[in-house]
């Protein structure tokens, strides 16, 4: 299971079904769960806590040092859940003490070759990073939300859930829950219709959604007028719950 060309610290902590591949370097102070599997010439350093059924592809390089001027060599750490795929070139730091001290991140997501990871930033569960899109330090993605390639996210930005970008988005502001987003800088254009469908939620349940995205973007309401709205709706849709609480409580501002 572990090819004899690969370097294992001392006190990484593996368990009896992990997959290691020729040339990959295993840090002190990494610990990985029960089937998950390690490409040939991946680089993971600690500390790094792992999952269970995870799979990291080659020249992927897991749990490095955050670029980041201010560390200086603080005992930081990443977490990484289950059924995570992280394909060739992906690169994941950990965390600051200036923040967090950890960089999370959640199970069943699939980051796509040469994606970037930042320091201190947060990623749920289900979520698409498509090729070379790239979070800067401090980003927080929700549930199912997709990036397209080559996305780029500002530091200390949050990706609400079930929303999409287009390949090639400069997002400098706050993405709220089901939108998509679109442009260099990104501003919406629509609701993630077909990815809500995709993910089950009912005919009606996308209405609502739409009627509240033209609350946001479309009536000409102050946006204080335009949450109260919404929340009025979700007394019926509870689904509107999560994007009216986003939106008062972004701290960036919303993408406009």
């Amino acid at each position: 299971m572990i090819h004899p060309s690969a370097v294992i610290a001392a006190s990484a902590q593996l368990d009896e079904q992990v997959e290691i591949g020729p040339f990959a370097v295993i840090g002190e102070a990494v610990r990985i769960g029960r089937g998950t599997r390690i490409g040939p010439h991946a680089v993971l350093r600690g500390p790094t806590e792992i999952g269970s059924d995870n799979r990291i592809y080659q020249f992927a390089s897991v749990g490095e040092d955050p670029q980041d001027k201010k560390y200086q060599g603080e005992l930081t750490r990443l977490v990484i859940g289950d059924r995570n795929v992280i394909r060739e070139g992906a690169t994941i730091h950990r965390g600051t003490e200036q923040d967090r001290g950890e960089t999370r991140i959640g199970s069943d997501n699939l980051f796509m070759a040469y994606v970037h990871v930042a320091h201190d930033c947060v990623v749920g569960n289900h979520v698409i990073m498509a090729n070379a899109a790239s979070l800067g330090g401090h980003v927080v993605i929700d549930d199912w939300a997709i990036l397209g390639g080559f996305t780029i996210v500002h530091q200390f930005c949050r990706i609400g859930a079930h929303s999409f970008s287009a390949m090639g988005s400069a997002i400098t502001k706050d993405v709220p829950p089901y939108i998509t987003i679109d442009g260099h800088p990104a501003v919406p254009r629509g609701i993630n219709a077909e990815g809500l469908r995709r993910r089950g939620f009912s005919a009606e349940s996308i209405s609502a959604i739409r009627r509240a995205y033209r609350l946001l973007y479309l009536s000409g309401m102050r946006l204080e007028a335009a949450i109260a709205a919404i929340r009025t709706s979700a007394a019926q849709h509870p689904e509107l719950v999560c994007l009216a609480e986003f939106v008062a409580n972004s701290s960036r501002s919303i993408v406009r």
